[in-house]
């Protein structure tokens, strides 16, 4: 049997175990892509959390090709795939070795990457030969122990990278990375479903909340942990563990129910709309943008969501102050700009910090494609997210006061 590449490198501290949150996130290009398409997922085993999770994300128009992990047979996983049903094994073919594999719309590494950088570079020139035209490839590397392969991974990140993911919830931890080396068209993200994020952790069926609210209130408990060691009979240390439940719902992040409508134009959060005004802004093009302004107060739900479907064409940081968001002098405030580039013409989002807020988190680099609705990065303690969309494209649907609910809330409609 021909080695996969992808598991050709092997360190002294062996292949890091993938479980079932990290097989999703590898997995999440395949799940996210609405139209019928081929992948390619190279190096598993008949138990392999990521192949199950690849088979889950089949739809009907699909195909998956399947490349064993070395000393894997390829019976017993043909074996496996047959048991599964006439439903997957029509649309799931198991190949002896690569060579035998087509170009793919998606290809997926199964096996975390390990071993040194130069075997890691040589394994992913072979994989990319089997991407087509804006094609995805999709690769973990444990955290910590594979010092050649993560700086590896890291360089090709940085020059190609569309999206990284840390899952914490695996053991040990990994960090999977998406790379695209060919670009692909703003419109593909209109075909595009909101992608799986791990970093959105499920509480209930409907309920989740930012990873940013697990390790808050994990520093709460930890510091009440520690305060009643330290103090045994103060009762100080409820101040902490009390603190831990708003702390964390501060950064809730509940399952929204996107608009199908594809002239819709979503709210980017949750808040009261204080302003709908057209505007020009030479930062993002000569032509005049609709702008429609939302504060977040500090009981909003400060998840951010793409309002649009489109490309991350450009992204940057404004400096400023820290004025009270709700003010005007707040368009002024320390700001992230995500730039997309769509179907419409350029829409733009803006994450202004406000009088508390000091951190904006973003998670979509240039290069990614946003479905609408898309989680895409939040702001702590209260704030405010503008939208700018193309003055002749867009029509506003909402007014100065309007409460708007992020990813639901339709804000305004392509004409």
């Amino acid at each position: 049997m021909t080695q996969s590449p992808a598991v050709g490198a092997t360190g002294q501290s062996g292949p890091a175990r993938l479980g079932e949150r990290a097989a999703r996130t590898l997995v999440s290009e395949l799940a996210r892509i609405n139209d019928p398409k081929a992948a390619l997922l190279v190096g598993v085993a008949p138990e392999s959390a990521v192949l199950a999770a690849a088979i889950d994300a089949l739809l009907p128009g699909d195909t998956l090709t399947v490349v064993p992990a070395e000393r894997v047979s390829t019976t017993a996983l043909r074996e496996h795939v047959t048991a599964q049903g006439r439903w997957v094994a029509d649309r799931v073919r198991v190949v002896e070795s690569l060579a035998e594999a087509e170009p793919a719309a998606v290809v997926v590494a199964g096996e975390a990457f390990v071993g040194t950088a130069e075997e890691t570079r040589a394994a992913i020139e072979a994989l990319t030969k089997y991407l087509t035209e804006g094609a995805v490839l999709s690769l973990a590397t444990a955290v910590g122990r594979t010092a050649g392969a993560a700086a590896e991974l890291d360089r090709q990140g940085a020059l190609y990278g569309v999206g990284t993911d840390l899952v914490l919830l695996n053991s040990p931890p990994v960090r999977v990375y998406r790379l695209r080396f060919t670009p692909a068209d703003a419109a593909t993200a209109e075909r595009l479903a909101p992608a799986y994020r791990p970093s959105s952790v499920p509480l209930t069926r409907d309920m989740h909340i930012d990873s940013n609210g697990v390790a808050a209130a994990g520093i709460a408990l930890g510091l009440a942990a520690l305060t009643r060691l330290a103090r045994p009979r103060s009762k100080l240390w409820l101040l902490p563990a009390l603190a831990a439940a708003p702390v964390a719902a501060f950064f809730r992040d509940p399952q929204r129910d996107v608009p199908e409508d594809p002239s819709a134009v979503v709210a980017a959060a949750d808040g009261q709309v204080l302003s709908v005004q057209r505007l020009h802004d030479e930062r993002f093009g000569d032509g005049e943008f609709l702008r429609i302004a939302v504060f977040l107060s500090v009981l909003d739900v400060h998840v951010n969501r793409a309002p649009v479907a489109g490309k991350v064409v450009d992204y940057f940081v404004a400096d400023g102050g820290f004025v009270n968001a709700m003010k005007p002098d707040a368009e002024h405030n320390v700001a992230a700009y995500t730039v997309l580039d769509t179907t419409h013409g350029t829409v733009v989002v803006a994450q202004r910090t406000g009088l508390i807020a000091r951190r904006i988190v973003q998670r979509a680099p240039i290069g990614a494609l946003l479905a609408r609705g898309e989680r895409f990065g939040l702001i702590r303690f209260g704030s405010r997210t503008d939208v700018y969309l193309p003055v002749e494209a867009a029509e506003p649907l909402v007014g100065p006061g309007d409460k708007v609910v992020g990813g639901s809330t339709v804000i305004a409609r392509w004409r």
